[in-house]
């Protein structure tokens, strides 16, 4: 159990750690925060627009469209911009609460992992690396990829997950494996 709880715990640090630094300096998440001269005006277009917080499509249909109307929308907007637009009345910077709810779910994520790899007895130091390397992939081809693929995301807004997928959870899978396949004194 103290192999799990220090492995859980130095995991997640190790996975957070990386999260933050490749956020903050080392750059690779640049592609998905694009900057525009104009983001004054479509802000300002924005908070006159009365949306509630939340993330909009558009173009989209009304809520209770038939099929038949959603298809025709897309048919008379093919090839013509479109948007998804993640709104918030407020912008709060407070890092606080997101950071502990960051570190909170790797730690949930480094604990899964760890009960997942060690079903069935303890695998070795590469089965341990390679896990962790698959768990990472398993989340990115599940969200960015997948985001990418349905609704054409160009690949600069998601590569540094990609990078994320590998380094974290790859360097996780260092310290797990060396750290679970030792002797216990």
């Amino acid at each position: 159990m103290k192999k799990w709880i220090i492995g859980s715990l130095v995991g997640a640090i190790i996975v957070f750690a990386w999260q933050a630094a490749s956020w903050m300096f080392v750059g690779i998440h640049s592609g998905e925060e694009k900057y525009t001269p104009a983001q004054d005006q479509i802000l300002s277009t924005l908070a006159t627009s009365n949306l509630e917080d939340g993330m909009y499509m558009l173009p989209t249909s009304k809520p209770g469209a038939t099929m038949d109307e959603l298809q025709n929308l897309m048919k008379q907007n093919e090839g013509k911009p479109w948007a998804w637009i993640l709104y918030s009345n407020k912008m709060n910077i407070g890092m606080t609460g997101p950071m502990i709810i960051g570190f909170v779910v790797d730690l949930i994520l480094v604990v899964l992992l760890i009960s997942i790899l060690v079903r069935g007895g303890l695998p070795s130091f590469i089965g341990i690396f390679t896990g962790a390397i698959s768990v990472g992939l398993f989340t990115f081809l599940w969200g960015p990829y997948m985001e990418r693929n349905w609704y054409n995301v160009p690949w600069s807004a998601i590569q540094g997950h990609l990078v994320d997928s590998i380094v974290a959870w790859g360097l996780c899978g260092l310290w797990l494996g060396w750290w679970l396949r030792r002797p216990v004194n």
